[in-house]
């Protein structure tokens, strides 16, 4: 089974936590465009649900493929999210942002009651840090940025890369108008710490460890797709 199939094989389980008439916050990535195929052809057969999506690509995707799309503000309390992660431990905390949709991404995901993971088993880690960490910043002050990055590193003892992200012989740019540093760790024994102090790094818009926020994870290997539950 190559990697696809696994990743629709963990939107499929995912679908199953859908039910008719949900405010549904929809993801970015590989894996949540699968999840929207699937979802696609539940609506064309009378299925109802109002999606939000997580970026411009998605947004894109459902409109193309039919599923009825809101706003955040018109939709601002959601029932579910379903979205992928570039890393996941068995804690369930996750780097997200591969996409670039990070900012947009933990803002549904906060906005939503549940929010559930989908990934196929080459993102289950025993520790985080491996993927880069992207880091989303304000491109005003963004040497000053990635200084104090760097301090945070040192203060933590962790050993970081820093790669401003690019894209089309250009800089990367988000939906929101930011910056992507892909800050490379290489392992991060205490993701709480991290997460904190970034947060205090005023030309940080947002991180990419998503904390606390996963319920579930459907993880899909060759044999079958497993949950993993949250222990909180």
């Amino acid at each position: 089974m190559d990697a696809r199939e696994m990743k629709i094989k963990a939107a499929r389980a995912a679908l199953a936590h859908v039910e008719s008439g949900m405010r549904l916050g929809i993801g970015t990535g590989s894996t949540a465009e699968e999840f929207v195929r699937l979802l696609a052809e539940k609506v064309a057969d009378g299925f109802k649900v109002e999606g939000v999506p997580t970026s411009e690509r998605t947004a894109r995707l459902c409109v193309e493929l039919g599923v009825p799309l809101k706003s955040l503000d018109e939709l601002p309390e959601l029932d579910l999210t379903i979205d992928g992660a570039d890393e996941i431990d068995y804690d369930l905390r996750l780097i997200k942002g591969g996409g670039g949709a990070l900012l947009r991404e933990k803002i549904v995901a906060a906005a939503s009651k549940r929010m559930i993971v989908i990934a196929d088993e080459s993102k289950l880690v025993r520790m985080l840090g491996a993927f880069g960490l992207p880091i989303e910043v304000n491109p005003f002050g963004l040497v000053s940025t990635r200084i104090a990055i760097e301090k945070v590193a040192s203060k933590l003892r962790l050993e970081v890369d820093l790669r401003l992200r690019q894209s089309g012989g250009g800089d990367f740019t988000t939906d929101g108008g930011h910056y992507i540093i892909d800050a490379s760790f290489g392992r991060i024994p205490d993701a709480e710490a991290l997460s904190y102090e970034l947060n205090s790094i005023p030309g940080v818009v947002e991180h990419g460890l998503f904390l606390n926020m996963a319920a579930l994870a459907i993880i899909a290997g060759p044999e079958d797709a497993r949950t993993l539950r949250a222990n909180r």
